[in-house]
């Protein structure tokens, strides 16, 4: 038996318009209708409940509501005058009352259906409301294009398929936010792998692997175990042992750029950034010898002081205003006394020592006497310097160390080179009294056993991190990096290096291709490294400049194919900037007051009533929203088998406890581990 549109619109009709404004659609619900399942639509359907989807026909299609209550309007006197319920006479009666947040416009096409955020044609009051038939629910769940991966359920929606578009959760940064215990860690690792799963399926070429890259910076150690069947994965690890698949990381110090050093040394912007530049421009030009002899520390010495003289030239220090000159002087004075001859050097070297020390000298005295004049010419510099480079030379230096050498290029240098860098230019510089608190910091981090391995490496060709970290070509990539057995100290910096890096190379491949290079970097516990700071020039350690780092990232990132993954249980303790340029965000349950009324503050004022779920959310349940989905939705997420998911289950009390699980205890190798000490 068929029925016409107007006879499949009345068995579908719930209520009718009362009030309307352009947030918020009151309705009446008629007596008849239902008041849990609807029996009279050809199918049982669910009436829906807070936060599911009704419509309301219009001109365009269909009005799409969702619910934010609904009530039972009670009194002692007839609501509906004039009217008889049931053929009775004329009595009080309750009656239910529903209120809407406008979603969004449900349009009829050649394919079925179409939903479109935002309203062209309100409804009227007096228009029905009517229940969406099956179809028509998962249109309004699944709407979008490219829809290609399968992240879960709506249970709001009669269980349908929430599918994701890659491009536009990736490609315009997520955050993952969620109460410890609510499942963001699983549906982090599911997203990656389903990603996967769903590429896999959909490549163009069978017999190609999936050229994807997903970079996971972890704190905890949570996702080896998670990705340990994907034999593509590369897990990186502070300590390895034989045997567990992992590879030693590497963050060498000549990755570090000079804001990277400043944040670890806690360097003083006015007194001990200065040094650190010199002192890494002079080590990444080679100017510190590894063999150590007389003869290089002059060369070394001499290198640094051509470096100090063309900064002073470069700013008009010889011939500006007072003292500057006067400073410059002194500087030189004390350059000039450190160039002296030897008998051991070569006759050519000394002959070149000479030269110069008869041209200082004569510029010193021309500047002596009761009232001096200290000004210098631009082509008394010139001479010093082409006279110092003649020094170099003789004392073993190469011609084309004197090409500009950027300080934060990553170009290899020892750390013991750095120290002695650091320490000739203070001399140099007149800043030695102001390196005491800061040479002590570096000195200890290179003496740590602890992170030697991870930055002591100056045989590690870049190319080859690299590939390693970030994919290789044509090839899936899956980086797993355990930061868990890191210090504290230099987890921030080591973190904060790895996503510059990352970054900065991703600049430089659509700088010589012409095309991004897609990339996804995840961030787990994202409060620990992107943490709110006071905008303080002075506030200058090493959190604040991994969050700077990541600051970066979330503002730049997308035009050079470099997609952000944040997964935080505190939310308000994230920096505003990177959670304002998360376009997407994937809300598990959220009891604290303060991060509610932050997410809360991420949707529009009318469809804020499905957060209100938040604090009693189930664990593996979460809302989508942002740019990633058309409206906000409800998603039971798949379930991940227990070997995929990550290693954060809760403590088992109870089983410990009463002995059905035994737990061993031998404190004495762990002490080991702990202080690096060997056992038999």
């Amino acid at each position: 038996m068929t029925t016409t549109p107007i006879e499949q619109l009345a068995s579908l009709r719930v209520g009718t318009v009362e009030f309307i404004s352009p947030d918020r659609i009151e309705v009446q619900l008629d007596i008849e209708s239902p008041d849990s399942v609807a029996l009279n639509t050809g199918t049982p359907r669910n009436f829906p409940r807070i936060n599911g989807y009704v419509m309301i026909p219009v001109d365009l299609g269909f009005v799409v509501g969702q619910v934010s209550w609904i009530t039972i309007q009670r009194s002692p006197y007839p609501k509906r005058s004039g009217f008889q319920d049931f053929g009775l006479i004329d009595l009080p009666f309750p009656l239910r009352k529903m209120e809407l947040q406008p979603a969004g416009t449900l349009i009829a096409s050649e394919k079925g259906y179409k939903f479109k955020r935002g309203l062209e044609t309100f409804p009227s009051v007096g228009d029905i409301v009517i229940l969406p038939t099956e179809t028509q629910l998962k249109s309004i769940i699944e709407s979008g294009e490219n829809r290609r991966v399968y992240i879960g359920n709506s249970p709001l929606v009669g269980n349908a398929k929430v599918m994701i578009d890659p491009d536009r959760l990736f490609g315009r940064h997520l955050a993952v936010l969620g109460n410890t215990g609510s499942g963001k860690s699983c549906s982090v690792a599911g997203l990656i792998r389903w990603s996967l799963e769903s590429a896999n399926i959909s490549k163009t070429k069978k017999d190609i692997p999936v050229n994807s890259r997903f970079i996971v910076l972890d704190p905890n150690g949570e996702y080896s175990k998670a990705f340990a069947d994907k034999k593509e994965a590369n897990i990186y690890s502070v300590n390895i042992e034989d045997g567990d698949g992992r590879k030693q990381l590497e963050v060498p110090l000549w990755f570090w750029n000079t804001d990277e050093w400043c944040g670890f040394t806690k360097a003083s912007p006015k007194t001990h950034r200065t040094t650190i530049v010199h002192a890494l421009k002079s080590v990444r030009s080679g100017n510190v010898f590894e063999e150590v002899s007389r003869q290089s520390e002059l060369a070394s010495f001499v290198r640094t002081a051509i470096d100090t003289i063309q900064v002073c030239k470069a700013s008009g220090t010889p011939w500006g205003k007072f003292p500057l000159p006067k400073n410059f002087h002194q500087s030189f004075e004390k350059l000039v006394s450190g160039i002296t001859s030897e008998d051991g050097f070569s006759d050519d070297l000394n002959n070149a020592i000479q030269a110069f020390s008869v041209k200082a000298n004569e510029l010193i005295v021309a500047r002596s006497g009761q009232y001096p004049h200290y000004d210098y010419t631009r082509a008394d510099v010139d001479d010093l310097i082409a006279l110092l480079k003649e020094v170099y030379l003789k004392a073993g230096g190469r011609e084309e160390e004197f090409l500009p050498t950027d300080e934060d290029s990553p170009i290899p240098f020892s750390g013991d080179n750095f120290v002695r860098s650091i320490e000739a230019n203070a001399e140099i510089l007149n800043t030695t009294d102001y390196i005491v608190t800061l040479m002590p910091r570096i000195k200890t981090l290179l003496s740590d056993v602890r992170v030697k391995k991870v930055i002591d490496d100056t045989s590690l060709e870049l190319s080859d991190w690299l590939g390693e970290y970030i994919g290789s070509d044509n090839k899936e990539s899956l980086t797993i990096i355990d930061l868990s057995l890191l210090p504290s100290d230099v987890t921030s910096i080591i973190t904060a290096v790895i996503a510059r890096m990352v970054f900065e190379a991703q600049q430089r491949y659509l700088k010589l291709n012409k095309a991004c290079l897609p990339t996804v970097l995840v961030m787990e516990e994202a409060h620990y490294f992107v943490k709110r700071y006071n905008d303080d020039a002075e506030n200058t350690g090493p959190t604040t400049q991994c969050c700077k780092v990541f600051e970066k990232i979330a503002r730049e990132g997308r035009k050079f194919g470099l997609g952000l993954v944040l997964s935080s249980q505190r939310p308000s303790e994230l920096s505003p900037t990177v959670l304002s340029q998360c376009n997407s965000f994937l809300l598990h349950r959220i009891s604290n007051d303060r991060d509610q009324e932050l997410v809360q503050r991420l949707l529009p004022d009318n469809m804020r009533g499905i957060l209100r779920e938040m604090p009693s959310l189930p664990s593996q349940y979460a809302v989508l929203l942002g740019w990633a989905s058309e409206l906000p939705v409800m998603v039971k997420m798949r379930t991940l088998p227990e070997a995929q998911r990550p290693q954060s289950d809760d403590p088992d009390y109870w089983n410990v406890w009463t002995g059905a699980k035994e737990r061993k205890i031998d404190w004495k190798s762990i002490a080991n581990e702990w202080q690096n000490k060997r056992t038999e």
